[in-house]
């Protein structure tokens, strides 16, 4: 079964990390990852209530990256969507969509939420396997980031999960490396440079909706290998 944590972007405000940790207890969930946060100062602590535990035990990160590598699924959030059908980066589906398919993905999965000004950069959620968004009014689609939380928590909560043991699925590290090894085979084949990078987005999608478990991401791996031996010999 799948673990969660939350992992706040580069927050501004110590009431919102508080208001978010207190979200996260409402919903049984306790570990609050923080990258580049301001001050957890008394504020956080107020509006926390009585989940102060939590951002005591919150882990700190000095980049994304480092957080990034923490998680097997990242989970990325956007206000901003893009509804083009050819659109990918800010193709976006809502968590109630997605729900299902994660909820027997066994591994750490993280929910990325940005900045409360501008969300998460495009480099953030280009490096994320999944991305979500919440449905609101297009007159003022943006929400409060502890309300944001909150809502994606419910959905999950509410839902139900299979607990049944399984086979460990990837997690970042493996599906970095089976990128390198679709990008050269990209490279290999000569494909369009001008479209490389979105080949590259939609490749890490796939895999990051594909949950591979390690036994599936082995075979894949060796056939890609062959498949690299295969042309480079020709």
């Amino acid at each position: 079964m799948p673990e969660y944590c939350v992992v706040l972007v580069e927050p501004k405000y110590s009431g919102n990390i508080g208001s978010v940790a207190r979200c996260m207890k409402n919903f049984g969930l306790r570990e609050l990852y923080l990258v580049k946060p301001c001050a957890i100062d008394d504020d956080a602590y107020m509006m926390a209530v009585h989940a102060g535990d939590v951002l005591d035990r919150a882990r700190i990160f000095d980049d994304f990256e480092d957080a990034l590598g923490a998680v097997d699924l990242a989970i990325a959030t956007t206000s901003i969507i893009e509804e083009h059908r050819k659109a990918c980066l800010r193709k976006a589906f809502t968590l109630k969509e997605v729900v299902e398919e994660i909820s027997d993905f066994n591994g750490k999965i993280g929910l990325f939420f940005g900045r409360e000004d501008y969300g998460l950069y495009n480099e953030e959620i280009k490096r994320c396997d999944i991305l979500i968004t919440i449905p609101t009014s297009e007159e003022y689609p943006s929400l409060n980031l502890s309300h944001a939380v909150c809502i994606c928590l419910y959905e999950l909560f509410s839902h139900g999960f299979d607990r049944r043991v399984r086979d460990r699925n990837i997690g970042t590290k493996e599906k970095e490396k089976m990128m390198e090894f679709l990008t050269k085979l990209l490279e290999t084949i000569d494909y369009p440079e001008h479209k490389m990078e979105k080949a590259q987005i939609t490749l890490r999608r796939v895999l990051g909706k594909a949950k591979l478990t390690e036994l599936e991401y082995h075979t894949l791996m060796g056939i890609l290998r062959e498949t690299m031996d295969r042309l480079s010999s020709i």
